[in-house]
C-alpha cells in the first residue's frame, strides 16, 4: 500500500521562474522514502545499527507539471518490486489529484561496507507493507498512508 507524506513548498525551493527547482523533487522523494520507512518501524538509524544500508543505485524521474510556493504536495511511496539484493520503489508527487512528478528509484541493500547483501526476513516483511497488491501498476486504489499510519506534515 502506498505511504503518503505531506509537504508544503517553501520559497527557497524555487528556481528563477518561481517553480520548484527540479533538483528539489529528488529531496522530496527522499523525504517520502524516509518517512515511509519510519512508518514501517524501519528508520535508517535502526537499519544502520543492524548492519544494513539502503542506497539509491538508479533514479528515473519524470517531470509532468510544476509546483509553486505554498503548494500543498503529497509524496506517495511504494515498493513495486523486490529482488535478491535490491528493489524498485515507485513514487509520485501530487498536488491534489494532479500528478506533478513520477519516479522509479532502484534501491540496493548493502552491508555497512557497501557490499550488496540479501536483506533479512524482518526487513523484507517491513518493506512488504509498502507493496501494492498482485498486478498493481503503481496507482493507489484508495487513499491510504501505508503501514497503517498518517503521513508527516511539514509546515
Amino acid at each position: 500500500m502506498a505511504h503518503q507524506t505531506d509537504l508544503v513548498v517553501r520559497f527557497n525551493e524555487l528556481d528563477p521562474y518561481n517553480h520548484v527547482n527540479h533538483s528539489v523533487y529528488v529531496t522530496y522523494l527522499e523525504v517520502g522514502r524516509e518517512d515511509a520507512l519510519r512508518a514501517c518501524d524501519l528508520p535508517l538509524p535502526r537499519l544502520s545499527a543492524e548492519g544494513y544500508q539502503l542506497v539509491v543505485t538508479r533514479l528515473d524521474v519524470r517531470y509532468r507539471a510544476a509546483a509553486e510556493a505554498g503548494d500543498h504536495l503529497t509524496v506517495e511511496t511504494e515498493v513495486s518490486e523486490m529482488r535478491r539484493a535490491s528493489g524498485v520503489w515507485r513514487q509520485r508527487v501530487l498536488r491534489g489529484q494532479d500528478v506533478l512528478v513520477t519516479a522509479d528509484v532502484t534501491i540496493g541493500v548493502t552491508d555497512v561496507t557497501g557490499r550488496p547483501t540479501r536483506p533479512p526476513e524482518w526487513l523484507m516483511t517491513g518493506l512488504s507493507s509498502l507493496s501494492g497488491p498482485p498486478g498493481h501498476q503503481g496507482e493507489t486504489a484508495e487513499p491510504d498512508d501505508g503501514c497503517g499510519t498518517q503521513g508527516r506534515q511539514d509546515d
